[in-house]
């Protein structure tokens, strides 16, 4: 009987926050078992990684299973395209009101609900980020960090007063709740931090910043000036300021409260700003802050459509630029996909009834080697760290996710370095049918990606049957 299960041969480990060492890499039982010279014979499976790059696999931290489809339909597809881009773990918002479900109640309820309907389906493992609503949600906080294992949850500040998402006033009916304000975000960031100060983990709060009383007096100007159906239209009705004035309601909040806080998809030069700011004239307080690819790497006059249009919207490239100096001078914490399988039906030719979001996720290490590390010099462990090991640390993963030594999940992304490719939709193995991405050519692909010992996806196809498992976080 062999000593190992999967022996990773030849290949150059990278080690987040150590670097990188050329090493063989060993799995027992699902996790890395040791690193060091090994032989063939000593393990059942070899994979040859020979001349590539063996990066932990990415925990995709922003992720929105069943937001417009069925959630296992969604859980199947989506997560397959996850291991495309090397990641291994994903983590899902859900909320109630509108979308997903579409209904209101107990998380104690509903939580189980999503579970079954996600089991058996999904490619990778997986954990939810959860949204209390209303005031009886708020109240389930402590419950649902001790016993259904979710530590971090969200505020959407741009649902406050109005639904502007779908141009529509009435944002109890979207969201189902009852005072969806300022208070709330108070009460909730007093429940996250209560629950943060009785564990050992790490429990925050995610928030989507952008200020809606602005958004309304924004979008009205925008429509008033001839109603463009594009995609600057959108940035313009949406723009940084809301992300600036949003940013110092949340981050006072948080410091008043004491709450761990997650800054997410900051989309413009002037959110980072807001973020640096806050974190310098606030140093007691927690705060991390998130990127995503698309706001990385796309702006709104280089996209034709509206297949691009999400929340906060696309902005120019001098806001791409200033986000990469975000990430290359450390005040990003992670990059993130928020992807949102969204078909082009759904998308059409009017900009104010499209719905917002698209995917990513299978362009998680691709983007971040090609754009990053190749065009940028980011090293691989820092590559590592924005798309593994800073999203696990971030959410209550440290110790099983988001690295390579031995005891963690053996989850593991073998990338060629130099293997080119140009994105096509049909690449990426999701269920969108279409991708903003399209026609990008990208340097640096994963050859093959493993799951807890496993491998899951090799050479452009998945392998096996989905076997994620939900983790308890």
């Amino acid at each position: 009987m062999s000593r190992y299960d999967l022996l990773v041969r030849g290949g150059t480990l990278v080690v987040p926050y150590l670097g990188t060492v050329r090493a063989d890499l060993a799995t027992k039982d699902g996790t890395v078992a040791a690193i060091g010279s090994f032989t063939e014979d000593e393990a059942e499976t070899i994979l040859d990684a020979t001349g590539k790059l063996v990066f932990p696999g990415a925990v995709d931290a922003h992720f929105h299973l069943g937001i417009y489809r069925d959630l296992s339909v969604d859980a199947a597809e989506e997560t397959r395209s996850s291991l495309v881009g090397g990641a291994t773990t994903v983590l899902s918002y859900f909320r109630t009101g509108q979308h997903y479900l579409n209904k209101t109640g107990p998380y104690g309820e509903i939580f189980p609900e999503v579970l079954d309907a996600v089991a058996g389906h999904a490619w990778t493992d997986y954990g939810f980020h959860l949204a209390p609503m209303d005031t009886a949600q708020v109240r389930e906080v402590p419950s649902l960090v001790e016993g259904s294992g979710v530590s971090s949850f969200k505020y959407y500040m741009f649902y406050k007063g109005f639904n502007l998402s779908a141009d529509s006033r009435d944002a109890k009916a979207f969201t189902m709740s009852d005072e969806y304000d300022l208070g709330h975000l108070y009460q909730l960031m007093e429940a996250v931090a209560a629950a943060n100060a009785a564990t050992d983990r790490r429990v925050s709060l995610s928030l989507h910043c952008e200020q809606a009383e602005l958004m309304r007096l924004f979008i009205d100007r925008v429509r008033a000036g001839g109603d463009p159906q594009t995609l600057k239209a959108y940035s313009d009705a949406r723009p940084p300021l809301t992300e600036r004035v949003a940013i110092g309601e949340a981050t006072t909040l948080a410091k008043a409260t004491d709450c761990a806080i997650n800054l997410l998809h900051l989309s413009s030069g002037e959110a980072l700003a807001a973020a640096r700011e806050a974190r310098v004239a606030m140093p007691g307080v927690d705060m991390r802050f998130e990127v995503t690819l698309h706001h990385l790497c796309l702006s709104h006059d280089s996209l034709p459509g509206l297949g691009g249009k999400v929340n906060p919207p696309i902005r120019t490239a001098e806001d791409n630029e200033a986000l990469w100096a975000g990430v290359l001078d450390g005040t990003v914490g992670w990059v993130a996909s928020d992807h949102a399988c969204c078909l082009e039906q759904e998308k059409g030719d009017e900009l104010w009834p499209a719905l917002p979001g698209f995917g990513g996720t299978a362009l998680l290490y691709p983007i971040l080697i090609s754009e990053g590390m190749h065009k940028r010099g980011l090293s691989p462990a820092r590559v590592a760290e924005l798309v593994s090991a800073n999203p696990a640390r971030a959410y209550g993963l440290d110790g099983r996710k988001g690295n390579l030594l031995p005891g963690y999940d053996a989850d593991l992304a073998v990338v060629d370095p130099d293997l080119e490719q140009e994105v096509t939709t049909d690449l990426l193995l999701s269920g969108q049918d279409h991708c903003p991405f399209e026609g990008r050519k990208v340097r640096g692909w994963p050859v093959a990606t493993v799951l807890r010992g496993r491998i899951a996806y090799q050479n452009g196809a998945v392998t096996g049957t989905p076997r994620g498992a939900f983790v308890a976080r």
